[in-house]
């Protein structure tokens, strides 16, 4: 790992080249540039994140710290490759005027010819599409479950500022649930009158599966607290009765449906590197995210009129 202080983007990208040279490997098979946008406290659990979902998805990783716009512009930045990494990766520290122009350093990191994905693992832009940083990237990851205040909040006003490419880890969350509420209802063809998802008090993930199975369904949703962790029921009301599925330990469902017996179903929490790899997989647009961020603010916008 070298360290440059007081820095520019060039001087990053020769040492980009000067680590290639040493570790006889001019090419790295990198197949996209990930730019993590985080403040300096949360930032080695990210990058730690980011290395982990690079053994799936080789990648040049910048990690940016906006630090104060006060004062001299200043980059300072950590290079290396190796260490666990598949690729390249730079931590830079912005201070200064720089940090009001923060794409200027990172646009001349970018691979070219590859795909961009630019991740704010907490505090993020209210339209992540019109920052200018995140302009630079085809895939743009927020994620509404770790915002220091409002998390809510944060969710709503990244589904109504939804553009292409945009997605958020709170959706990434519930992809087993809604395959597993899939395949219950290919098994049982019914009818659902009446939904319900219990969840902790604040929890983005449970407002998306709400708006998701709302829209599919048509079909009225009672969203109640529980003590967590996470979504801990999901329940489909049917003429032949209830098919629900409880989780209450965060790691083991019952799947009980109409008819059959209990059944226990795996559905263990999943850590951070694998949210952030399943999401790096899927670089164009998620049109059923698509949709169901529209729908959440459909709905939040007709229970705020009542």
């Amino acid at each position: 790992m070298i360290e440059l202080v007081d820095t520019n983007a060039a001087e990053i990208a020769a040492e980009f080249v000067r680590a290639r040279v040493r570790a006889g490997s001019p090419a790295m098979g990198m197949v996209m540039t990930l730019v993590i946008v985080v403040d300096q406290d949360r930032a080695p659990a990210a990058m730690e994140a980011a290395r982990e979902a690079s053994h799936e998805h080789p990648a040049r990783v910048l990690g940016v710290v906006l630090g104060s716009a006060r004062g001299r512009a200043k980059v300072r930045a950590l290079v290396s490759t190796g260490s666990g990494w598949t690729g390249e990766t730079a931590f830079i520290r912005l201070s200064g005027e720089v940090v009001k122009h923060a794409e200027s350093v990172v646009l001349p990191l970018l691979l070219p010819d590859s795909p961009v994905a630019v991740w704010w693992p907490a505090d993020h832009p209210e339209d992540p599409a019109t920052d200018p940083i995140g302009r630079l990237a085809q895939r743009r990851i927020t994620d509404a479950a770790f915002v220091t205040r409002g998390k809510l909040r944060a969710l709503q006003a990244q589904c109504a500022a939804y553009s292409t490419g945009n997605t958020d880890l709170a959706w990434t969350r519930i992809t087993p649930w809604r395959a597993l509420l899939a395949a219950a209802l290919d098994q049982h063809p019914l009818k659902v009158t009446e939904v319900h998802v219990a969840a902790e008090r604040i929890s983005p993930s449970a407002d998306l599966l709400a708006a998701w199975l709302n829209q599919r369904l048509k079909a009225p949703v009672r969203r109640t607290s529980s003590s967590g962790p996470g979504i801990t029921e999901v329940g489909l009301s049917t003429a032949e009765g209830p098919i629900r599925i409880v989780r209450t330990d965060g790691k083991l469902a019952t799947f009980s449906s109409p008819g059959r017996p209990d059944r226990p179903v795996a559905l263990k929490r999943r850590a951070l590197p694998e949210l952030l790899a399943e999401e790096l997989r899927h670089l164009d647009e998620d049109d059923v995210y698509a949709a169901t961020a529209r729908h959440l603010v459909t709905m939040t916008r007709e229970r705020e009129a009542r």
